[in-house]
């Protein structure tokens, strides 16, 4: 793992988002409807996870489509990208409880995160934090952040049928 090629704006994007999507997860978590605290602890386990599979699997290996940051082997700062997946895990968890999803409202919440997947790699594109290549286009992104989610909504719904996500007061 390299330090990295320069200190240059997209690292600097990069820790401004980091810092953002923190702030928001902080502000919370210290609500009481928050969601209980093992709910939490697997919701940013789950970003974090799945991020870095399809990091691994598409950004990089065989395949190859992407690079994050500045060079196409990893840095330190690719650390920052990849804690940025766990606030957004516990913002699909935290809305799904609180917006009360359910079987008819399931296929639009899905369909609203993995648009905003896929605007969210276009922000990440822009700011030069992600790169594309070998034809790779944000449009092919869609499926895979529609998959996600749909595994992701599952995975709470499993999770519901077991106890409670919000915490008890």
């Amino acid at each position: 793992m390299k330090m990295w090629k320069e200190f240059g704006n997209n690292e600097l994007y990069l820790l401004l988002m980091v810092a953002a999507a923190y702030f928001v997860y902080f502000l919370l978590i210290r609500r009481p409807d928050r969601l209980a605290k093992q709910v939490r602890v697997l919701s940013l386990l789950w970003g974090i996870a799945v991020g870095i599979l399809y990091d691994f699997t598409i950004g990089g290996g065989r395949t190859d489509f992407y690079k994050v940051n500045d060079l196409n082997n990893y840095e330190v700062t690719d650390i920052l990208y990849y804690i940025l997946f766990a606030p957004f895990g516990y913002f699909f968890f935290y809305l799904y409880e609180k917006l009360n999803i359910g079987k008819k409202t399931f296929i639009m919440y899905v369909l609203v995160w993995a648009l905003f997947g896929v605007f969210f790699q276009w922000v990440l594109t822009a700011a030069d934090i992600i790169t594309l290549q070998k034809g790779y286009k944000l449009m092919h992104s869609f499926p895979i952040f529609l998959l996600t989610q749909t595994l992701t909504g599952a995975y709470i719904q499993v999770l519901k049928s077991k106890e409670s996500l919000t915490a008890a007061e």
